[in-house]
């Protein structure tokens, strides 16, 4: 067997298992049952699969009493602090009334010169 084969299959080949070997290891170390589930999808899927497998075991880690985003806050930056928040799901903020925040308070804003009612100079080609 060329020697050059050997290692351009024989190096990626040990990677592969040992990534696999090392995903079924710690699944059932931290946790992640069945440990069989893990190590095939590390496996079957080259690479990917154990970086899936990574993702997966940082969910176990989760502390919602840590989590910076867990009560909705965010800084909004100063020139939109007058727009209206959209509701979601889940959302108990009051309901936001049109009126409230709406300067124009139900008018319309003039969609061309002649609703603004000035006959301003004209274009004369």
């Amino acid at each position: 067997m060329d020697p050059l084969l050997a290692v351009i299959v024989g190096i990626p080949l040990a990677w592969h298992l040992a990534l696999t070997a090392v995903a079924y290891w710690d699944a059932g170390r931290v946790g992640l049952e069945p440990p069989k589930k893990w190590a095939a999808i590390t496996f079957c899927i080259p690479l990917f699969g154990f970086f899936i497998y990574l993702f997966e075991r940082s969910e176990l880690s989760y502390e919602p009493d840590d989590d910076p985003y867990r009560g909705n806050n965010f800084n909004i930056h100063p020139s939109r602090a007058d727009d209206a928040p959209l509701p979601s799901r889940g959302d108990d903020r009051l309901s936001v009334d049109e009126d409230d925040w709406d300067e124009t308070a139900g008018e319309d804003p003039p969609r061309d010169r002649a609703e603004q009612g000035g006959d301003g100079p004209r274009d004369s080609r």
